[in-house]
């Protein structure tokens, strides 16, 4: 029942893949001393834009995140006729940090027009959208609603458009793991590979705008503070929606991977 999800207004990508990491993705102690060396007002201001908070596939839990205090430093590649390319000379600072793994970063495949900048990657702008985020293999299927702008390393997949509040619910319901678990190949221990090929043809009840609100309230009092009668809630108003039966919610029950 539903619209397959290759036919939603969404988009499924990839997080960042630096091609080095330990030049890009830094501690907040690291962060904290790059600030400390910028010159100026003015760049410490724009280092602090530029390097954001990353999330990792292992950080994300069901409706949450355990955020490692990890950064990226996104000198992303541009965006051709929309954004332009991250200049390393405007960033001192950043400049001299990165200098200290020279030889590693200057031979990465994964580069743009200078080793100092991130491959291109059209969609960096949708990391600053609301969105889904999950890793891209997990045994535990999680899957968390952001909307202040978290980047993720390669091992992450987001999504973005629209209904996202609504798509969050469905995707950590009990409903999604019962019926769609099987739709994931699974690998060793368990664990199931989460490509968006596997996505496309799961189908999905379309909602409207107001159901959309309703489930964005209910995401941000889940996330604030997770309790397994929320989930059991939200995954009540899921059944309701998709007019479950009696036998048919008994059936399903709470569906929580362990």
């Amino acid at each position: 029942m539903g619209t397959p999800l290759k036919e939603w207004d969404i988009n499924i990508y990839r997080g960042v893949l630096t091609g080095y990491n330990e030049a890009f993705i830094i501690s907040t102690e690291k962060r904290n001393e790059i600030l400390e060396n910028c010159q100026t007002e003015d760049e410490r201001k724009r280092t602090e834009e530029l390097i954001r908070p990353i999330l990792r596939g292992r950080d994300i839990k069901r409706y949450g995140y355990d955020w490692a205090g990890l950064w990226l430093i996104n000198t992303h590649n541009g965006v051709k006729g929309v954004m332009p390319r991250i200049k390393i000379e405007d960033y001192p600072a950043v400049k001299r940090h990165l200098d200290q793994y020279w030889d590693k970063i200057k031979k990465r495949a994964d580069q743009g027009d200078t080793p100092y900048n991130l491959r291109n990657c059209a969609y960096v702008d949708d990391f600053n959208r609301p969105k889904v985020i999950y890793p891209n293999m997990t045994k535990y299927m999680p899957f968390v609603y952001d909307d202040k702008g978290y980047v993720t390393n390669q091992k992450c997949f987001i999504i973005t458009g629209t209904y996202i509040a609504f798509l969050t619910a469905f995707l950590n319901s009990s409903l999604f793991k019962y019926c769609f678990r099987d739709s994931f190949p699974e690998l060793q221990g368990g664990t199931r590979e989460m490509s968006k090929i596997f996505f496309d043809k799961i189908p999905v009840v379309k909602v409207d705008n107001s159901t959309e609100k309703i489930f964005e309230r209910l995401i941000e009092n889940i996330q604030q503070n997770y309790t397994k009668e929320k989930a059991i809630s939200i995954d009540q108003r899921l059944f309701d929606l998709y007019n479950l039966t009696d036998e048919e919610r008994s059936a399903i029950g709470f569906v929580e991977i362990r």
